[in-house]
This record gives C-alpha cells, structure tokens and sequence, in this order.
C-alpha cells in the first residue's frame, strides 16, 4: 500500500498512548531508517576513499603490516555496513507493506522500546531469544 507523507511535528517520539505503527509512528521509523542508511552509506564512501588515498609502498614490514591489519578491519566494517544498509531496506519495504513493527514468527507487536533500540528489528524479544537459543544450541552441537 503506497505511504502518504506525514508531517512530524517537532521532536516527535512515539509513545504507547498512540496506536501502534500508526501513519505517525511509520514514518518516524522511515525518518530514523533513512538517517541511521545515510550515515552508514557516508561513512563507507570514506572508507572506500581512505583506502584509495593510501600509499600502498609503506616502509618497513612492521608498518606495512599493522596498515593491513587496519585496511582488513575497514574491510570488515565496511562489509557490516554493507549488510545493515541492506536490513535496512528491508525495514523500510516492511514499511511500505505494511508489516513493519510486527514479528515475522508470531505477528505479535514487536514493541516501540524495541524498535527504538533496534530499528531493523524482525522478531519480538520472546522470538528473538529463542531464535538466539537455536543458535547457541546448534553451535554447541557442533
């Protein structure tokens, strides 16, 4: 279902008095998506220049293995944010489909404390920590 825009009033925060995930609260989490992508999407392009400027012919072996070393874990964050921008477009597709806000498993709400904390949040806490438990039994099992 296409989303009209809201006008937020200033400093707006969702509270539990409103109806949840209501046009309000919708686009203070699209708002919230928007910003956390753009952020994640800025501090990548600097990485990826950071990377670019670099002068690869370093002296010594120590220094060209600590700068490695530095250059593998901008990698690795880089690939992070990568995923989470992802998440993210799947939040605001939910969104979009009128799903967000509500548990993927069980349909229950997944809470505005919840989501505030975690707004790419799919699963509602019961879910997620047994989600959590599978995982720590599979890999215990391993």
């Amino acid at each position: 279902m296409p989303t009209t825009t809201v006008k937020l009033p200033k400093g707006y925060k969702p509270t539990e008095k409103e109806e949840y995930m209501s046009p309000k609260q919708l686009e203070y989490f699209r708002q919230k998506l928007l910003t956390w992508r753009q952020e994640l999407v800025d501090e990548s392009r600097e990485t990826i220049s950071n990377l670019r400027d670099e002068v690869r012919d370093v002296g010594d072996e120590a220094e060209r293995a600590t700068r490695e070393t530095e250059n593998s874990l901008e990698l690795r964050t880089r690939d992070r944010y990568r995923k989470l921008i992802k998440k993210i477009d799947q939040a605001m597709s939910r969104i979009d489909d009128g799903e967000y806000g509500y548990c993927e498993e069980t349909g229950e709400e997944i809470g505005l404390a919840r989501l505030e904390a975690r707004p790419i949040a799919t699963l509602c806490l019961d879910a997620q920590e047994r989600w959590e438990l599978r995982q720590k039994q599979m890999g215990d099992s391993r």
